[in-house]
């Protein structure tokens, strides 16, 4: 197995929205590239297109990060690829939109099935690679929300499970330095179909400018203004480790 000159990233989640946006954004800066997805094979193959015409290698990798077993298999493809894996961020997620003060609309399975890929699956993702960053060093990004500092959100399962993952991120944080970086971002609501899907469209307008009314910034989040956060825990926070970022334009900034 020969390793590759070229830094390796696995993106968790990344055939669409905002694991999309940093597998693009990793293979401008001459990353070799893993984009994972479930089941939208189709806009994982766009992304690996995208990445091939800046020049770097990317592969396209069907894997549900709720299992274990594909989790370690991710890592084997990139380890089998290119020999080495630089940085991981831990984008894939889902949710269940459910308004909060709906206590009957949310049951023990729906909390299983949200914790399971939110927050066990990026710790299984964290645990799968970490053998291999600790030989070289590398940095781990994940995906958390405003949800899981505010209680707010597209449910109170999914906020719990990202509040899961951001102690999850302060605990491996402490554990693999110092080879390892582990930090988060935590966006609030980002512009996109994901979002436009789970809320609807007469819904979506009016969420969105109420947003932009209450941003100091005027602006609520894209998905590569995430990824350029993101980008700054994968390759700039030098001596930073287990801490998270708020990504919200300052929506959530008291009054």
């Amino acid at each position: 197995m020969s390793v590759s000159s070229r830094k390796v990233i696995i993106v968790t989640g990344s055939s669409s929205g905002i694991g999309a946006a940093v597998a693009r954004r990793a293979a401008r800066e001459n990353f070799n590239v893993l984009v994972n997805y479930n089941s939208n094979q189709a806009g994982a193959e766009e992304v690996v297109s995208y990445c091939h015409r800046q020049g770097v290698d990317a592969v396209a990798v069907g894997a549900d990060i709720g299992e274990d077993a594909a989790c370690h298999a991710l890592v084997g493809v990139a380890q089998e690829s290119w020999g080495r894996v630089d940085v991981l961020v831990n984008n894939a997620g889902t949710t269940k939109f459910c308004a909060h003060g709906d206590l009957d609309g949310l049951d023990a399975e729906d909390f299983h099935r949200l914790y399971q890929i939110n927050a066990v699956g990026a710790f299984q993702m964290i645990r799968a690679v970490a053998p291999v960053m600790k030989r070289n060093g590398g940095t781990i990004v994940n995906v958390a929300s405003v949800a899981g500092l505010k209680g707010v959100g597209s449910s109170l399962a999914y906020a719990c499970s990202k509040a899961a993952l951001l102690a999850i991120n302060q605990s491996m944080a402490r554990e693999l330095g110092p080879e390892i970086q582990v930090n988060a971002v935590c966006p609030g609501m980002v512009e996109g179909e994901w979002l436009r899907e789970g809320l609807g469209e007469e819904l979506y307008p009016a969420v969105e400018q109420h947003f932009k009314d209450r941003a100091p910034m005027g602006a609520i989040m894209t998905a590569d203004t995430v990824a350029d956060n993101i980008w700054f825990f994968a390759v700039g926070a030098s001596n930073v480790t287990g801490e998270h970022l708020l990504l919200d334009g300052g929506a959530t900034l008291p009054y």
